[in-house]
């Protein structure tokens, strides 16, 4: 397809529909059911991403919540890269993304999107996801919170869309930002409190 072109209204109302039903599947939500953990809304931040599950103990269920998560955010990019170009690539990436964050199938309350948003980067420029991890893992090592780690990494990317000239990816990646910071709002009134659950770097506790 010519990158020039623009798609049609169509084509932009499909690709964002196409991210937005792999973005909506409440992966964690499914398998904490499926592994007899219960609700995880009923846990911790009550959020359906793979952090709230790991409160439930099981790394095993985390993960593949995390895996699953990326993948949902991966697939309609790499279809839409296939198939269609950089434009659809930003539609079905965003679309993705508002899925998990505002599922329509758990009346519009989802995560907080950090995975699927990783996974997005990988699909449509992997460096920008590498760049994604190390921030988060540098600043996880030096401040132990989540919350810090995933916003400073949301704001690192952008900026290295620029200095990597992905151009077509800035706005996208500063909107999610803009999103991702938004959903951590609750996030912030704890960290001025300390109240903020920090990231146990030993495994020292047992699973509850």
């Amino acid at each position: 397809m010519n990158e020039a072109a623009s798609l049609s209204p169509i084509l932009v109302i499909a690709w964002l529909a196409i991210g937005y039903v792999c973005g909506s599947i409440p992966f964690g939500l499914l398998l904490a059911r499926l592994g007899g953990l219960g609700d995880i809304r009923s846990i911790g931040s009550g959020n359906i991403g793979a952090t709230n599950v790991l409160r439930t103990g099981s790394k095993k269920i985390a993960f593949a919540t995390l895996a699953c998560d990326m993948l949902k955010g991966a697939i309609p990019v790499l279809l839409a890269k296939h198939f269609a170009g950089n434009e659809a690539v930003m539609l079905a990436g965003f679309g993705a993304f508002v899925g998990h964050v505002l599922p329509v199938w758990l009346k519009f309350k989802g995560g907080k999107g950090v995975a699927t948003y990783l996974g997005v980067l990988f699909a449509a420029a992997w460096p920008l996801a590498v760049m994604f991890i190390v921030v988060w893992l540098v600043l996880a090592a030096v401040f132990r919170y989540s919350s810090v780690s995933s916003l400073g990494a949301s704001t690192a990317v952008p900026i290295a869309a620029i200095m990597l000239r992905h151009n077509h990816l800035v706005v996208l990646t500063l909107v999610i930002g803009a999103i991702i910071y938004f959903a951590h709002r609750s996030n912030f009134g704890r960290l001025m409190r300390g109240e903020e659950t920090k990231i146990k770097l030993k495994n020292s506790t047992a699973s509850k």
